[in-house]
């Protein structure tokens, strides 16, 4: 027999220096394919088919985007709103930034009417600078 220091190499089976890695790839693996899977369901939108024109569309720093539904139901970002509320809400908005400006989105089903009267309300509030939101025309798509 013989005596073992106590930091000497020559234990039984010897220390397992290294980490196994494989097990916690696989996990990560895992949990990508578990969040590239569920985060497309996490964002939510309003579904609006715009109009396409010609003309190219602008990026503003700061937008507040007014959306009309095919139902006509009107979303101010993405909270639902009443013409009424609305028009208080685009008021106090031009006291806090006389340059306020409104995007515009509308389904192309909505009836032209619709449109007009919300254009009203942002026009009663005293907001000048109103956008209206198309998509662009493919190339080789021709108007209709």
């Amino acid at each position: 027999m013989s005596a073992q220091l106590p930091g000497s190499e020559n234990r039984l089976g010897g220390a397992l220096s290294e980490i196994n890695v494989t097990p916690f790839v696989d996990v990560v693996l895992v949990l990508l394919i578990i969040f590239m899977i569920t985060a497309p369901m996490m964002i939510r939108g309003i579904d609006v088919q715009v109009p396409r024109t010609e003309t190219r569309n602008i990026n503003p720093e700061e937008r507040l985007i007014l959306t009309i539904t095919k139902k006509k139901v009107v979303y101010l970002d993405d909270q639902q709103i009443t013409l009424g509320r609305l028009q208080k809400v685009l008021t106090g908005l031009k006291k806090r930034n006389p340059q306020a400006a409104i995007f515009l989105r509308a389904d192309e089903k909505v009836p032209y009417g619709v449109v007009v009267q919300v254009m009203d309300v942002v026009n009663k509030a005293g907001i000048d600078r109103l956008g209206m939101v198309t998509e662009p025309l493919s190339p080789g798509e021709r108007r209709r």
